[in-house]
């Protein structure tokens, strides 16, 4: 799935996130997450224009390994993220 950086899910769902990002991931070991309950953005989450949001951690070696890198949807092949397209057309009709 290709993430559309609109910050919805960083935003809007309960996900298992890294807690601190100085002390990493270790998938053997599942320690270092926390629980993002969805009631508002992740702490990693950075931007505040739907269509430009990044996440803080996309760039460390373990990223790839984390629960948040594994979220997709049905579609495995490299596809825009449904929710996405449809947050940022909703985003364009308020805004212009």
């Amino acid at each position: 799935m290709k993430c559309l950086q609109c910050g919805y899910c960083c935003t809007h769902y309960l996900v298992t996130i890294v807690d601190d990002p100085e002390i990493g991931y270790d998938p053997m070991k599942n320690e270092n997450l926390v629980v993002h309950q969805g009631d508002g953005p992740c702490k990693h989450l950075q931007g505040d224009k739907p269509g430009e949001h990044w996440c803080a951690i996309h760039d460390k070696p373990w990223f790839k390994e984390t629960p948040c890198h594994h979220f997709t949807q049905v579609e495995k092949d490299n596809t825009p993220c449904r929710m996405g397209e449809y947050q940022l057309k909703l985003w364009r009709e308020k805004h212009g």
